[in-house]
């Protein structure tokens, strides 16, 4: 069993979009049985909100429901928890590791590390650009599946 974590800023759009990007990739290749996904926030100030608006419009577009989702925040605890703590851009990467203390097993990523873009993604709350968003979390969940099939499966 692979366990995925997903992290950015408020677990309203960038890491739920790719926690649900992922699990409908990994399922549509008939591989859900293997993973755990989930996703989390660095921060507090959207707990318990749900995904935004118009993240939730463009997966629906696509056919994906985040109904369920309510943003949750990320612990310590939690880096025992998982096998991959996947964020999207630098900031996410520092606030991780201050909440989590060190990653001395190497889990903590960048999302893109996993394509031939390593670089960030930006924060669609601020860029309104929520397809660019989307089409970097979609390569990048490509790139980070093929990675764990080459390596982990």
């Amino acid at each position: 069993m692979i366990k995925v974590l997903f992290i950015c800023h408020g677990n309203i759009c960038r890491s739920p979009m790719a926690e649900y990007l992922f699990r409908d990739y990994v399922n549509k290749n008939n591989n859900i049985d293997n993973f755990i996904i989930s996703s989390k926030a660095t921060s507090s100030e959207e707990i318990g909100n749900p995904i935004y608006p118009p993240v939730k419009k463009l997966l629906l577009e696509y056919g994906i429901d985040t109904s369920s989702h309510r943003a949750s925040e990320l612990t310590k605890e939690m880096y025992d928890q998982y096998d991959y703590l996947i964020v999207m851009d630098d900031n996410n990467y520092r606030n991780t590791l201050r909440i989590i203390g060190s990653d001395s097993l190497n889990k903590v990523h960048k999302l893109l590390e996993y394509t031939n873009l390593n670089r960030d993604i930006l924060d669609p709350w601020y860029t309104r650009d929520f397809k660019a968003c989307y089409n970097d979390i979609l390569l990048g969940i490509k790139g980070f599946y093929s990675y764990l099939i080459n390596h982990n499966l």
